[in-house]
């Protein structure tokens, strides 16, 4: 259920946006928009389709317009009884987001983006709470399916039953890949029918209450470069600080490659993660990408080279980052202070 003191606390930081855009009502369109301000509300029903609600926020309160074929189930199971009060119902052949900006003029999600990222950058207490239990159970997902694989399973398979393990656990599976030897070269392999044979990639994004935990696992042998990759994620760990910006922590895991032995253009093949929450990376960082690192900012970052990869959702702290995708039963390493994930054997 949604916390209503975070609602509050989230109706705070919009009302600050909106002013500091001039005051005009704003329309929340996105998914991870409405999923963040509505604190956690399911708003889809295909994965690949637009949200199923817009939100107006305006001075006068916010308004829900919500596809009438959808909003007795959003009132029954997932909306706080003040939101649900607001419901608008629109005819299933309009776009909820169009009814919504048809009621006059206002800001758009796009003109104020970076705020936007910047209001729902540190998560708020009943946030974090569901976070961390979304990352354990994604973490524990990938075990129990991990622990039964052999390697004459195929990729698709694999890809099957960490689907459903995560569904079980009542998480939208958004990203499933899984890589068998014959195809580690490739960054983000879709299964195929291929056998994993001596060495696999499993990864998996998973979503709950609008939150997204993203974890990569190796099963089988142990990788030449798993030693190095972790060193260049504890690279960009150790430049994920609370006031620096998404640019500096970019530009020193980057240099990380190098550092660590890799080519120092490593980076240019693959993206390298960022901040994560409502969207899986939220923004993907760049060079360019100058959103600052708060306390309760949950990153995470993929650093990649051929054949090795590492991959967990954290939280960022004073002190460090919380790794939230961890599972104890899964075999480690400690890397500059940190529990990691090694490869799980074949039974």
């Amino acid at each position: 259920m949604p916390s209503t003191p975070d609602r509050e606390r989230k109706q705070q930081r919009l009302a600050r946006v909106r002013a500091d855009a001039g005051g005009a009502p704003l329309l929340l369109t996105s998914h991870e928009a409405v999923s963040w301000y509505l604190d956690g509300v399911r708003t889809h029903v295909s994965l690949a389709g637009p949200p199923v609600l817009a939100v107006r926020v305006d001075e006068a309160g916010d308004t829900l317009f919500v596809a009438a074929n959808e909003a007795d189930r959003l009132v029954a199971e997932d909306l706080l009884p003040a939101d649900a009060a607001r419901v608008v119902p629109v005819p299933w052949q309009t776009p909820p987001a169009e009814a919504a900006a048809a009621v006059g003029a206002a800001t758009a999600e796009s003109q104020v983006a970076a705020a936007l990222r910047a209001a729902r950058a540190s998560l708020l207490p009943a946030e974090r709470d569901r976070y961390r239990a979304l990352g354990r159970e994604v973490a524990q997902a990938l075990t129990d399916v991990a622990a039964q694989l052999s390697p004459r399973h195929t990729e698709r398979l694999a890809a099957a039953a960490l689907a459903a393990g995560l569904v079980e656990r009542g998480i939208d599976p958004l990203v499933v890949l899984v890589a068998g030897r014959a195809r580690l070269p490739h960054r983000h392999p879709l299964p195929t029918g291929a056998a994993l044979g001596d060495r696999a990639m499993l990864v998996v994004c998973g979503r709950r209450h609008g939150l997204i935990a993203n974890a990569t696992r190796w099963v089988g042998a142990a990788g030449a470069d798993d030693e190095r990759i972790l060193a260049v994620e504890a690279d960009f760990f150790a430049a994920t600080r609370p006031g620096a910006t998404l640019a500096d922590a970019f530009a020193a895991g980057c240099a990380a490659y190098g550092a660590h032995g890799f080519g120092a253009d490593e980076w240019q093949r693959h993206h390298q993660g960022g901040p994560t929450g409502y969207a899986g990376r939220d923004p993907r960082a760049t060079a360019i990408t100058t959103d600052e690192i708060v306390a309760h900012h949950a990153f995470a970052w993929n650093p990649s080279a051929p054949g090795a990869k590492v991959e967990d959702t954290v939280l960022v702290t004073a002190g460090g980052v919380e790794v939230l995708t961890a599972d104890p039963r899964w075999p480690a390493v400690t890397h500059a202070g940190l529990r990691r994930p090694a490869p799980l054997p074949f039974p």
